[in-house]
């Protein structure tokens, strides 16, 4: 970790972020949240200031100043998020609200039309329920049913049972790239490359591993990429949906409203180009501008840096955790982002958390929303503890106390 550090100047990451300098209950803070949100560099906050203070106004429709600045800075973020990501076209770059609405967004507009009685939509074992109920409504409605990729006890998928499943019924794919609840790192170019073989578009789910690999859909070659601003350092209520131009050209608008229209009659109403069309009403514009800064935040500390320093704390968690009695990690993938979940013999995940609490350490515990995750492991719930790269080994030195005092109080 050593070699490391020489490159990835901690202190300086830890003071860009002003609530780490916070005390929970006269203790210093160790977040380790940030599977469920991550928290917010200055550069993001003084962002979305200034765009209060000295810029905003609504977009796209004004001739005065300051909707023109505005509009400026809303699609400079967006040409931001398509170099991020290595999109082909700006049109491709679709904001919504997060990840869950970009699900959303791809089973009405894209599936939907498709979607015939006995079809398929494949989907993994170990997705977040965001990637499982938008399928399951339409598969509802349509009369078609999910078909499930199985979970392998160390974690990972059985990819070897991929062939199989990919029938001429399946009409979709919708994978998860990194495991919220597990931490688990799919292959999902075998998955897209063994689908398209078939002709069987694929939708990723890019809420986790955004902030922790670089992403290039290109390489890629997902249909819909899909993840959330909140999860990689920007604002709440933003989030992106890239899709395929072809694709995009072929859907019909999710929502109806202002800015999505090109002109409008009580007898025909002419649809925006693309994006616009799928951006009804005022959007997020704030959002957009702190989560282009977020990008570009992490950009510049550069994700192949953060992604060996993160890396380097995983292992270092899992060797202290695993020293501790009575403690079982609940996945052991051979690839995994910075996360490890568990359980402690006898204790409630609960408990664990709310006495972690008073230490000052935030970690999530319950389900994760991967029920399903939970019922493979027959367990009601994990403690998950997932790390940024603003954390530190003291910090995991710290949680490892913080466990140790919650068999000692619970044993």
């Amino acid at each position: 970790m050593g070699s490391i550090l020489a490159v990835f100047d901690i202190d300086k990451v830890r003071n860009d972020f002003p609530i780490l300098r916070t005390e929970i209950y006269g203790k210093p803070l160790v977040y380790a949240d940030n599977a469920a949100s991550t928290q917010k560099p200055s550069q993001v906050i003084d962002s979305v200031s200034e765009l209060y203070t000295k810029h905003y106004a609504n977009i796209h429709r004004g001739v005065h100043y300051l909707s023109q600045k505005s509009t400026a800075l809303y699609e400079a973020a967006r040409e931001t998020i398509r170099e991020f990501i290595n999109a082909d076209k700006i049109q491709e770059i679709v904001f919504v609200r997060g990840t869950t609405e970009g699900v959303n967004l791809v089973a009405s507009s894209y599936l939907d039309p498709l979607l015939q009685a006995g079809d398929e939509i494949l989907l993994s074992e170990m997705e977040h329920h965001s990637n499982i109920i938008p399928w399951q409504m339409l598969a509802e409605r349509r009369g078609a049913r999910l078909k499930i990729i199985p979970l392998l006890e160390n974690g990972e998928l059985d990819l070897n049972a991929l062939p199989d499943l990919l029938d001429s019924k399946v009409k979709l794919v919708a994978l998860t790239q990194m495991s919220n609840s597990l931490g688990t790192i799919n292959d999902v170019s075998v998955v897209i490359d063994q689908a398209h073989t078939k002709g069987i578009p694929v939708l990723i789910d890019g809420a986790q591993s955004i902030a922790h690999m670089p992403i290039d859909v290109q390489a890629m070659d997902c249909d819909f990429f899909v993840f959330s601003g909140h999860k990689i350092y920007g604002p709440t209520g933003i989030g992106v949906l890239y899709a395929k131009e072809k694709h995009l050209l072929k859907m019909q608008p999710y929502q109806g409203g202002g800015d999505m229209i090109l002109s409008v009659s009580f007898e025909k109403t002419e649809y925006n180009d693309i994006p616009y069309k799928f951006e009804a009403g005022t959007p997020n514009i704030a959002g957009a501008i702190g989560l282009a800064r977020a990008l570009d935040y992490v950009s510049e500390l550069g994700l192949s840096e953060i992604d060996a320093y993160e890396q380097a704390l995983l292992t270092y968690a899992t060797e202290q955790f695993s020293k501790i009695d009575g403690l079982r990690i609940i996945g052991n993938a051979a690839k995994k982002g910075s996360i490890v979940s568990f359980i402690l013999e006898g204790i409630h995940p609960h408990d664990v958390g709310t006495i972690m609490d008073m230490e000052g350490v935030a970690v999530r515990t319950g389900h994760h929303c991967t029920q399903p995750v939970m019922d493979f492991y027959q367990v009601p719930a994990t403690t998950r503890v997932s790390l940024s790269f603003y954390n530190t080994k003291a910090e995991i030195d710290v949680i490892s106390r913080a466990i140790i005092k919650v068999k000692e109080l619970m044993g």
